[in-house]
Protein backbone atom coordinates (compact mmCIF):
# COMPACT_ATOMS: atom_id res chain seq x y z
CA UNK A 1 0.00 0.00 0.00
CA UNK A 2 1.16 3.48 -0.11
CA UNK A 3 1.54 4.82 4.18
CA UNK A 4 3.71 8.06 2.60
CA UNK A 5 1.94 9.92 -0.11
CA UNK A 6 4.45 12.58 -0.47
CA UNK A 7 8.14 13.43 1.54
CA UNK A 8 10.40 16.22 1.02
CA UNK A 9 13.33 16.66 3.54
CA UNK A 10 11.80 16.54 7.17
CA UNK A 11 8.32 16.79 5.86
CA UNK A 12 6.11 13.71 5.43
CA UNK A 13 2.08 13.58 4.53
CA UNK A 14 0.64 10.36 5.58
CA UNK A 15 -2.00 8.91 3.51
CA UNK A 16 -3.65 7.85 6.80
CA UNK A 17 -3.74 11.66 8.30
CA UNK A 18 -4.77 12.75 4.78
CA UNK A 19 -7.48 10.58 4.59
CA UNK A 20 -8.77 10.93 8.48
CA UNK A 21 -8.58 14.72 7.48
CA UNK A 22 -10.72 14.20 4.39
CA UNK A 23 -12.82 11.88 6.28
CA UNK A 24 -13.46 14.92 9.27
CA UNK A 25 -14.38 17.50 6.33
CA UNK A 26 -16.93 15.18 4.67
CA UNK A 27 -18.58 14.34 7.99
CA UNK A 28 -18.67 17.96 9.29
CA UNK A 29 -20.00 19.33 6.09
CA UNK A 30 -22.28 16.92 6.26
CA UNK A 31 -23.79 17.37 10.15
CA UNK A 32 -23.32 21.17 9.46
CA UNK A 33 -25.70 21.20 6.14
CA UNK A 34 -28.27 19.02 8.06
CA UNK A 35 -27.78 21.08 11.04
CA UNK A 36 -28.40 24.02 8.66
CA UNK A 37 -31.35 22.24 7.35
CA UNK A 38 -32.87 22.06 10.44
CA UNK A 39 -32.59 25.71 11.36
CA UNK A 40 -29.69 25.69 13.56
CA UNK A 41 -26.32 27.90 13.01
CA UNK A 42 -24.08 25.81 10.59
CA UNK A 43 -20.17 27.65 11.75
CA UNK A 44 -21.88 27.16 15.66
CA UNK A 45 -21.85 23.28 14.31
CA UNK A 46 -18.78 23.24 13.05
CA UNK A 47 -17.28 24.58 16.02
CA UNK A 48 -18.62 22.00 17.90
CA UNK A 49 -17.52 19.23 15.72
CA UNK A 50 -14.06 20.26 15.54
CA UNK A 51 -13.51 20.11 19.63
CA UNK A 52 -15.65 16.87 19.88
CA UNK A 53 -13.08 15.71 16.39
CA UNK A 54 -10.05 16.02 18.81
CA UNK A 55 -11.90 14.40 21.75
CA UNK A 56 -12.16 11.59 19.66
CA UNK A 57 -9.11 11.60 18.28
CA UNK A 58 -7.46 11.24 21.77
CA UNK A 59 -10.32 8.32 22.94
CA UNK A 60 -9.68 6.53 19.77
CA UNK A 61 -5.50 6.38 20.88
CA UNK A 62 -6.40 5.46 24.47
CA UNK A 63 -8.46 2.74 23.63
CA UNK A 64 -5.97 1.18 21.77
CA UNK A 65 -3.30 1.58 24.04
CA UNK A 66 -5.69 0.13 26.46
CA UNK A 67 -6.28 -2.91 24.22
CA UNK A 68 -2.60 -3.72 23.80
CA UNK A 69 -0.92 -2.93 27.04
CA UNK A 70 2.34 -4.71 26.11
CA UNK A 71 2.82 -2.87 23.31
CA UNK A 72 2.70 0.37 25.46
CA UNK A 73 5.59 -1.44 27.86
CA UNK A 74 7.88 -2.73 25.18
CA UNK A 75 7.89 0.84 23.13
CA UNK A 76 5.95 3.58 24.73
CA UNK A 77 7.31 6.25 22.83
CA UNK A 78 5.84 5.09 19.27
CA UNK A 79 2.73 3.70 20.99
CA UNK A 80 1.95 7.33 22.25
CA UNK A 81 2.60 9.37 19.57
CA UNK A 82 2.93 7.27 16.37
CA UNK A 83 0.63 8.53 13.44
CA UNK A 84 -1.42 4.80 14.06
CA UNK A 85 -3.18 2.54 16.59
CA UNK A 86 -6.27 4.54 16.33
CA UNK A 87 -9.35 2.48 17.29
CA UNK A 88 -12.83 3.81 15.81
CA UNK A 89 -14.76 2.83 19.09
CA UNK A 90 -12.44 4.56 21.49
CA UNK A 91 -12.67 7.87 19.07
CA UNK A 92 -16.88 7.17 19.15
CA UNK A 93 -16.99 7.14 23.12
CA UNK A 94 -14.18 10.24 23.66
CA UNK A 95 -16.25 12.32 21.23
CA UNK A 96 -19.30 11.57 22.94
CA UNK A 97 -18.11 12.54 26.25
CA UNK A 98 -16.66 15.72 25.12
CA UNK A 99 -19.90 16.53 23.27
CA UNK A 100 -22.40 16.42 25.87
CA UNK A 101 -21.16 19.17 28.36
CA UNK A 102 -20.49 20.96 25.02
CA UNK A 103 -23.69 20.95 23.55
CA UNK A 104 -24.88 22.35 26.87
CA UNK A 105 -22.47 25.16 26.90
CA UNK A 106 -23.42 25.94 23.25
CA UNK A 107 -26.88 25.89 24.18
CA UNK A 108 -27.26 22.90 21.32
CA UNK A 109 -30.23 20.16 22.13
CA UNK A 110 -28.19 16.98 22.18
CA UNK A 111 -30.77 15.15 20.43
CA UNK A 112 -30.49 17.41 17.41
CA UNK A 113 -26.63 17.11 17.78
CA UNK A 114 -27.16 13.37 17.86
CA UNK A 115 -29.79 13.34 14.81
CA UNK A 116 -27.61 15.57 12.49
CA UNK A 117 -24.80 13.66 12.88
CA UNK A 118 -25.36 10.28 12.22
CA UNK A 119 -24.89 10.10 8.88
CA UNK A 120 -21.61 12.28 8.90
CA UNK A 121 -20.43 9.35 11.48
CA UNK A 122 -21.26 6.60 8.64
CA UNK A 123 -19.80 8.38 6.24
CA UNK A 124 -16.59 9.80 7.96
CA UNK A 125 -15.90 5.98 9.16
CA UNK A 126 -16.21 4.80 5.81
CA UNK A 127 -13.29 7.28 4.75
CA UNK A 128 -11.43 6.40 7.41
CA UNK A 129 -11.18 2.85 6.39
CA UNK A 130 -9.85 3.69 2.88
CA UNK A 131 -7.39 5.30 4.85
CA UNK A 132 -6.81 2.13 6.70
CA UNK A 133 -6.48 0.36 3.58
CA UNK A 134 -4.11 3.07 1.94
CA UNK A 135 -1.80 2.91 4.39
CA UNK A 136 -2.36 -0.51 5.86
CA UNK A 137 -3.14 0.39 9.62
CA UNK A 138 -3.09 -3.20 10.64
CA UNK A 139 -6.59 -3.72 10.76
CA UNK A 140 -6.49 -6.27 7.59
CA UNK A 141 -8.31 -9.79 7.56
CA UNK A 142 -7.13 -13.32 7.63
CA UNK A 143 -5.53 -15.21 4.87
CA UNK A 144 -7.06 -15.93 1.56
CA UNK A 145 -7.85 -17.03 -1.53
CA UNK A 146 -10.10 -14.87 -3.09
CA UNK A 147 -9.52 -13.02 -6.52
CA UNK A 148 -9.39 -9.53 -4.54
CA UNK A 149 -6.84 -10.62 -1.76
CA UNK A 150 -4.36 -7.74 -0.91
CA UNK A 151 -0.36 -7.96 0.20
CA UNK A 152 -0.20 -5.06 2.46
CA UNK A 153 3.83 -5.31 2.00
CA UNK A 154 4.59 -1.49 2.40
CA UNK A 155 2.12 -1.38 5.53
CA UNK A 156 2.55 1.35 7.95
CA UNK A 157 2.19 -1.23 10.97
CA UNK A 158 4.41 -4.35 10.50
CA UNK A 159 3.39 -6.73 7.64
CA UNK A 160 4.56 -10.43 8.60
CA UNK A 161 3.36 -12.54 5.97
CA UNK A 162 5.23 -13.89 3.13
CA UNK A 163 5.27 -12.93 -0.74
CA UNK A 164 2.49 -14.11 -2.38
CA UNK A 165 -0.01 -14.28 0.16
CA UNK A 166 -2.94 -12.22 0.33
CA UNK A 167 -5.68 -11.03 3.11
CA UNK A 168 -9.05 -10.07 3.15
CA UNK A 169 -8.81 -6.23 2.99
CA UNK A 170 -11.48 -5.70 5.82
CA UNK A 171 -11.32 -1.78 5.74
CA UNK A 172 -12.48 -2.13 2.16
CA UNK A 173 -15.26 -4.16 3.74
CA UNK A 174 -16.30 -1.83 6.47
CA UNK A 175 -16.06 1.06 4.16
CA UNK A 176 -18.27 -0.22 1.52
CA UNK A 177 -21.07 -1.43 4.63
CA UNK A 178 -20.76 2.31 6.51
CA UNK A 179 -21.54 3.24 2.97
CA UNK A 180 -24.45 1.56 2.82
CA UNK A 181 -25.64 2.72 6.11
CA UNK A 182 -25.29 6.31 5.18
CA UNK A 183 -27.22 6.18 2.21
CA UNK A 184 -30.05 4.92 4.66
CA UNK A 185 -29.76 7.50 7.02
CA UNK A 186 -29.45 10.10 4.03
CA UNK A 187 -32.33 8.36 2.49
CA UNK A 188 -34.86 8.65 5.74
CA UNK A 189 -33.19 12.37 7.54
CA UNK A 190 -36.09 14.14 5.67
CA UNK A 191 -39.31 11.75 6.47
CA UNK A 192 -39.57 13.74 10.29
CA UNK A 193 -38.74 10.84 12.75
CA UNK A 194 -38.38 11.35 15.99
CA UNK A 195 -34.88 12.72 16.77
CA UNK A 196 -32.80 9.92 17.96
CA UNK A 197 -33.94 7.84 15.21
CA UNK A 198 -31.21 8.34 12.90
CA UNK A 199 -28.79 7.67 15.38
CA UNK A 200 -30.02 4.64 16.38
CA UNK A 201 -30.25 3.51 12.81
CA UNK A 202 -26.81 3.87 12.97
CA UNK A 203 -25.78 2.84 15.68
CA UNK A 204 -27.57 -0.67 14.72
CA UNK A 205 -25.83 -0.45 10.75
CA UNK A 206 -22.31 0.04 11.88
CA UNK A 207 -22.83 -2.46 14.90
CA UNK A 208 -24.02 -5.29 12.74
CA UNK A 209 -21.41 -4.29 10.35
CA UNK A 210 -18.25 -4.31 12.56
CA UNK A 211 -19.39 -7.58 14.72
CA UNK A 212 -19.32 -9.94 11.40
CA UNK A 213 -16.01 -8.21 10.17
CA UNK A 214 -14.14 -8.71 13.02
CA UNK A 215 -15.12 -12.64 12.63
CA UNK A 216 -11.75 -12.90 9.58
CA UNK A 217 -10.20 -9.69 11.18
CA UNK A 218 -6.87 -10.87 12.69
CA UNK A 219 -7.84 -8.76 16.36
CA UNK A 220 -7.37 -11.00 19.17
CA UNK A 221 -10.16 -12.46 21.66
CA UNK A 222 -11.00 -10.70 24.28
CA UNK A 223 -13.83 -13.38 25.66
CA UNK A 224 -16.26 -16.55 24.36
CA UNK A 225 -14.55 -16.12 21.12
CA UNK A 226 -15.54 -12.52 20.68
CA UNK A 227 -13.05 -9.51 19.88
CA UNK A 228 -13.40 -6.29 21.86
CA UNK A 229 -14.82 -4.83 18.79
CA UNK A 230 -17.46 -7.49 18.86
CA UNK A 231 -18.21 -7.18 22.86
CA UNK A 232 -18.73 -3.48 21.84
CA UNK A 233 -20.55 -4.09 19.06
CA UNK A 234 -23.19 -5.84 20.92
CA UNK A 235 -23.88 -2.95 23.09
CA UNK A 236 -23.91 -0.37 20.80
CA UNK A 237 -26.61 -2.40 19.01
CA UNK A 238 -28.76 -3.36 21.72
CA UNK A 239 -28.55 0.78 22.48
CA UNK A 240 -30.00 1.92 18.97
CA UNK A 241 -32.76 -1.56 18.95
CA UNK A 242 -33.40 -0.92 22.39
CA UNK A 243 -34.36 2.95 20.72
CA UNK A 244 -36.19 1.75 18.30
CA UNK A 245 -37.80 -0.55 20.10
CA UNK A 246 -39.96 2.10 22.30
CA UNK A 247 -39.68 4.87 19.55
CA UNK A 248 -40.34 2.93 16.46
CA UNK A 249 -40.73 5.71 13.33
CA UNK A 250 -44.06 6.90 12.94
CA UNK A 251 -45.46 9.99 12.21
CA UNK A 252 -43.54 13.35 11.72
CA UNK A 253 -42.53 14.76 15.21
CA UNK A 254 -41.33 18.87 14.99
CA UNK A 255 -38.77 19.84 17.24
CA UNK A 256 -37.59 23.30 18.04
CA UNK A 257 -33.76 24.08 18.30
CA UNK A 258 -34.15 25.18 22.26
CA UNK A 259 -32.01 23.83 25.07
Amino acid sequence: MYPILLQIGPFTVYSFGVLMALGFYVAATVAAGEYQRRGGDKELMWNFLVWVFIAGLVGSKVLSIVGDLGALLRDPVHQLFSGSGFVWYGGLLGGFAVAVPLSRHYHMRFPLILECTAPALAIGQAIGRIGCHVAGDGDWGTVTNLPWAVAYENAIVGWDHPPGVGVHPTPLYEAAAYTSVFLVLMAIRKKGYAEGTSFAVYLVGASIARFFVEFIRINPVLALDLTQAQWIAIVLFFCGAGWLVRHPPAEPVARSLAV
